[in-house]
């Protein structure tokens, strides 16, 4: 079985030069052709959407283009459609997970791009969305029109199915040419919905382009980046770093790099009823894709104090991913994974036999483990459904593990009461968390969601203020003036 990669504007005959990625599961192989590009043809695709964005996408207006949007999307979650009975089909070999698991999360993150959630999507970032289209009046005098540039080049990473979706889109609704670099984790996705979006929209043949070639070809990467005005770039800190020395000073970066979520859950969660439910809103956010993304959990800080103690709530938990497993099984794991994960539980397995407050379920069989520990530090698991309990009295007991990793914190799932929730909620804002959500909810971020608490959309355009002088100075050349 063989798919292609990517979408590509036309650049005339030329012969590209293609690699094959090859993916395996239970029995049936999947090889993926993905172009790879010379250095002139880097330059004719650039050209190309840089091009196209002036011509085209400038001149449509931001309903035009979430109507597009939201039509795409359409197709994409309509499980009689080709493309989506090919994602269900090709996205569990190249990723290894689960097929309903793919089936769900496909559908629950799409859901996330229709048109009513685009437009609060950019009412959230911009306030006036018209301001895309056309100066708008400022409140303090003088008009202001937000533009976006020409090409942004997009670096796409990890294995989470269409997650490209998030920054594609956002390019797309400041009327930029987007070209999109995808990874080999999952490099299908994404050149689906550009095809989607031409066949919906002929008119955008040329806006966009989805291309591949090997993380950390430095050559390709040095000669791409010389012709966006923005990069938004995705990986490791390390990958990031090295990236940003390739890319000129005058192109602006927009790097998403590593980071690691928590869960927090009062006792007022923890009656006998409510703790179960809890328990099994939090497996959840274990088990989707796998704790693959930055908002999954690592660690649950559990209060004391309630009816069902933190070490109870941890056995739950044990029994929730037992339940889960069975249901949606946990993907296959790399060599290089599997090994990880056997280290680290042996790690916590040693230092349980010397610690009477630290319990550790669950085995390699198991393919998930929970560990109950009193007074852990804060660390990252090893992912793949491994996951740490740690009790706590108040929350300002864990503020000063948190406080350290500021920089690595992003979401925080929290159960709780009302006024908990929000005194709780600053606090962990104030040691770096950018964003609190409900347990169960959190690998499922909200649409304009602020990433890593910046802006979606205002981190792509450039404001053009005219002021008031310039508007009140102009009154003087106007026709009608003797």
């Amino acid at each position: 079985m063989r798919e292609r990669v990517g979408y590509l504007p036309d650049i005339g005959d030329e012969v590209i030069e293609s690699k094959i990625l090859t993916f395996s599961r239970k029995g049936v192989t999947l090889e993926v052709e993905a172009p790879l590009l010379t250095r002139k043809q880097m330059q004719q695709v650039s050209e190309k959407v840089k091009k196209a964005s002036t011509e085209v996408l400038k001149k449509m207006t931001i309903t035009e283009i979430i109507t597009i949007i939201d039509t795409a999307i359409e197709v994409m979650l309509d499980r009689n459609s080709t493309y989506r009975k090919k994602a269900e089909r090709l996205l569990p070999i190249v990723t290894g997970y689960d097929e309903e698991m793919i089936r769900l999360g496909l559908t629950s993150f799409l859901k996330k791009f229709r048109k009513q959630e685009l437009q609060r999507f950019v009412v959230e970032d911009l306030g006036n969305p018209l301001l895309l289209d056309d100066f708008q009046p400022r409140i303090k005098r003088g008009f202001s029109k937000a533009v976006g540039s020409e090409l942004i080049l997009h670096v796409w990473a990890g294995n989470v199915p269409a997650l490209p979706l998030w920054s594609l889109i956002s390019g797309l609704l400041v009327k930029s040419g987007n070209i999109g670099k995808v990874s080999s984790a999952e490099p299908l996705f994404a050149g689906w919905f550009a095809q989607v979006l031409v066949e919906v929209a002929p008119q955008l043949k040329d806006c966009l382009a989805v291309v591949w070639w090997k993380g950390g070809d430095e050559d390709r990467e040095k000669e791409f980046f010389t012709y966006p005005d923005v990069v938004v770039g995705y990986g490791s800190n390390q990958s990031l770093e090295s990236m940003s020395r390739r890319i000129p000073v005058t192109t602006r970066f927009l790097p998403f790099g590593h980071k690691v979520s928590f869960g927090v859950i009062s006792n007022t969660a923890l009656d006998s009823r409510k703790a179960l439910i809890t328990a099994h809103h939090a497996a959840f956010d274990i088990i989707q894709f796998d704790q693959q993304g930055c908002y999954s959990p690592h660690i649950f800080y559990v209060q004391k104090g309630g009816n069902v103690s933190p070490e109870a709530f941890a056995q739950y938990l044990a029994q929730e991913l037992e339940s889960y497993q069975k249901r949606y099984p946990r993907r296959t794991l790399s060599l290089e994974e599997m090994t990880a994960a056997i280290h680290w539980r042996n790690q916590e397995e040693i230092s349980s036999y010397t610690r009477s407050a630290k319990q550790v379920w669950g085995q390699t069989e198991n393919h998930w483990t929970v560990v109950y520990e009193a007074g852990a530090l804060f660390s990252p698991t090893c992912s793949n459904r491994a996951v740490k309990v740690i009790p706590f009295e108040t929350v300002d007991d864990i503020l000063p593990n948190l406080k350290p990793y500021r920089s690595f914190l992003q979401s925080a799932g929290v159960a709780a009461a009302p006024r908990e929730l929000f005194q709780w909620a600053e606090k962990l804002g104030n040691v770096g968390v950018t964003r609190i959500t409900s347990i169960g909810k959190m690998t499922s971020p909200e649409s304009g969601w602020h990433h890593d608490g910046r802006f979606n959309l205002l981190d792509l355009v450039q404001m053009i203020d005219i002021e008031h002088s310039a508007e009140e100075y102009a009154e003087n050349f106007a026709a009608y003036i003797d």
